[in-house]
């Protein structure tokens, strides 16, 4: 198999690569206080095209320390970035599709799951890993409401060590 070539959406992963402290805040529901969380994250490249993300950080409610794991890369054929989450806290492996915006700062990664009410409904959720500047990245997550609005239930703003 012929090697593949990395394009401006994997030089773009590239970006990502390094050691990072996080400040985490989640939402916790109706008249719950946020929960806020302190973590690092270690990110490499395998190869010149995925970059893999693998972070930990305390979990709410004095749960311990939960272990997270990302692999982002870009698929040409699809013409969309690509990957999965998966963390110690929880059995389902979030599948990621997704696109960067057009000034080159926001990757929107689309991915589906159950809905926080526990009625067994799958619902949308969207991650987005915004670069601030060269040692600062946000991720937050959302998910799409039944009124058609994605509501934000967790921010995290990572610092490039």
């Amino acid at each position: 198999m012929e090697s593949t070539k990395p394009l401006a959406q994997h030089r773009w992963l590239q970006q990502l690569a390094g050691e990072w402290t996080m400040e985490g805040e989640a939402d916790m529901g109706p008249d719950q206080p946020p929960s806020r969380s302190l973590g690092t994250e270690s990110v490499r490249m395998l190869g010149d095209l995925w970059v893999v993300l693998e972070g930990q950080a305390d979990m709410p409610a004095g749960a311990g320390t939960g272990h997270m794991r990302m692999t982002l890369g870009y698929d040409p054929q699809r013409q969309a970035f690509v990957g999965n989450w998966v963390g110690s806290m929880m059995t389902l492996m979030w599948i990621y599709e997704g696109q960067l915006d057009a000034a080159g700062k926001a990757l929107t990664l689309d991915t589906e799951g159950p809905s926080f009410a526990g009625d067994g409904r799958t619902v949308r959720y969207q991650d987005v890993i915004t670069l601030v500047d060269a040692n600062t990245r946000t991720l937050h997550s959302q998910t799409l409401g039944e009124d058609g609005q994605w509501k934000r239930f967790m921010t995290a703003t990572y610092k490039r060590q």
